[in-house]
């Protein structure tokens, strides 16, 4: 007889409780997320096992994002769309730490809406010319996945902020969990127009598609597939409060691999583990894994580095050059501090001018002599809670530059526009010091 949890495995994937000798061959590791992500798989849809033969040679690694690393903006002349590279996006430098003969395919959304009798067009063009694969949402369908269940539950709950009041996400919406599982079986199917799943490598990032290695797992039971993730992992106490928290913890687990940031984020993912799922893992001289029916999945502890190539290569164009020389006459005889955050509630924004404000009240010797300059990223989320950040933060500049201010003078800059990369760069060349106040962040990546 099949144990009492392998057989629970099955109903998850199934509904029903089959035989171990039939399934345990099919599926060993599929646990589908209970009700809602059973009810949006295809009925039909087969897992695809690796006996097919490959017709691919070269290694591929499939990197999966909300968002594609491009830009885009339609052609004022035509009215035709225009891509190009966004050299911003962390998930195009990934690229860099790849060898030469690796291909890279990029599958995620694009930032701006495309039609839908344009939509054709556009995935071509994408795969053609970027290896880009584009997942268009519905705007509605985006927002209850993206700015509802993203943003209202996962955002502030990953960095320690319970949903408490209805600003910030309320009583838990199972229409936005739905959503958040629909847009992710999407990204599956996304996926799936592209993979070779005995040879490509598929690494699937951050807290929009957690769910994402389940779908990719029922279909392809022997995909080598792993997740990071970019935010922080909250110790159990605090995890504990979603009500959908075991089935994130076993959509993840179908992965190979899980990267954290920190140590302490990876103990609190197996610490969850352990007292939700009752699995237990073990270390041994940095190896970390986590038995999950019969298969070991990797814990790892990888923290993103700087890519000095590319801050390099900025700082050597013409264009760099000419804004730090415009910078140091224009902060001429200032001691520069830096800050380079996001719009967003757990940055510490405020924090960091108030603290220039006692400086400047504690210090009065200090008046004309030092300005911070806060570089402020547009908020990627909205609501109530990213109005009040910024009203507060503006708020806060205009009381320091009045009472501490003179002509010509002023103690804070705060820059709210998009900046191109070597003007932020010209920033960090002639500032003194950066200053990273967040509260709860997983790895301040700014530039």
């Amino acid at each position: 007889m099949a144990s009492r949890s392998y057989s629970n495995l099955l109903d998850l994937a199934y509904g029903g409780s089959p035989t171990l000798s039939q399934e345990r061959k099919r599926f060993p590791r599929v646990a589908t997320v209970p009700g809602l992500l059973s009810e949006v798989e295809d009925d039909n849809c087969n897992s695809v096992g690796s006996d097919a033969p490959s017709s691919i040679s070269q290694e591929r690694i499939i990197i999966v994002g909300n968002q594609l690393p491009l830009r885009a903006h339609r052609n004022t002349n035509g009215g035709q769309w225009c891509f190009s590279w966004d050299e911003d996006s962390l998930l195009l430098q990934l690229k860099d730490g790849l060898g030469e003969d690796v291909e890279v395919i990029y599958v995620g959304c694009l930032k701006e809406e495309v039609a839908p009798n344009e939509q054709d067009d556009v995935s071509q063009t994408l795969l053609e010319t970027f290896k880009c694969v584009p997942a268009f949402l519905p705007p509605e369908f985006f927002t209850k996945f993206y700015h509802g269940f993203c943003k209202q539950h996962l955002w502030p709950l990953f960095h320690y902020m319970l949903p408490l009041s209805p600003d910030l996400g309320g009583r838990f919406d199972r229409s936005l969990w739905q959503a958040y599982v629909s847009v992710n079986k999407i990204f599956a199917d996304k996926v799936m127009e592209v993979i070779s799943p005995d040879d490509d490598y598929v690494w699937v990032h951050d807290y929009h598609l957690m769910v994402l290695p389940t779908f990719l797992r029922k279909r392809f039971n022997r995909v080598k597939l792993g997740f990071f993730l970019h935010s922080p992992f909250p110790s159990s106490e605090i995890y504990r409060t979603l009500p959908v928290r075991e089935e994130l913890l076993r959509a993840l687990l179908n992965s190979d691999l899980i990267g954290f940031h920190t140590f302490d984020y990876a103990r609190h993912f197996l610490t969850c583990c352990s007292r939700m799922l009752g699995l237990s893992y073990q270390s041994k001289r940095g190896y970390i894994g986590l038995e999950y029916y019969g298969w070991i999945v990797s814990i790892k502890i990888l923290p993103v580095g700087i890519h000095i190539g590319q801050l390099q290569s900025v700082l050597n164009l013409p264009e760099t050059e000419a804004k730090v020389v415009e910078l140091h006459d224009k902060f001429k005889g200032k001691t520069v501090m830096l800050g380079v955050d996001d719009m967003d509630i757990f940055k510490g924004i405020s924090l960091k001018l108030l603290a220039m404000e006692q400086l400047l009240m504690q210090h009065t010797e200090s008046t004309d002599e030092v300005v911070l300059v806060q570089i402020a990223n547009p908020a990627r989320g909205r609501g109530r809670d990213v109005q009040e950040v910024q009203a507060e933060t503006y708020a806060t500049v205009k009381r320091i530059n009045k009472d501490f201010g003179r002509p010509g003078y002023d103690p804070v800059v705060l820059i709210d526009t998009p900046l191109q990369l070597y003007e932020r760069i010209a920033y960090y060349v002639i500032a003194e010091c950066c200053l990273v106040t967040a509260v709860r962040d997983g790895m301040n990546l700014i530039q």
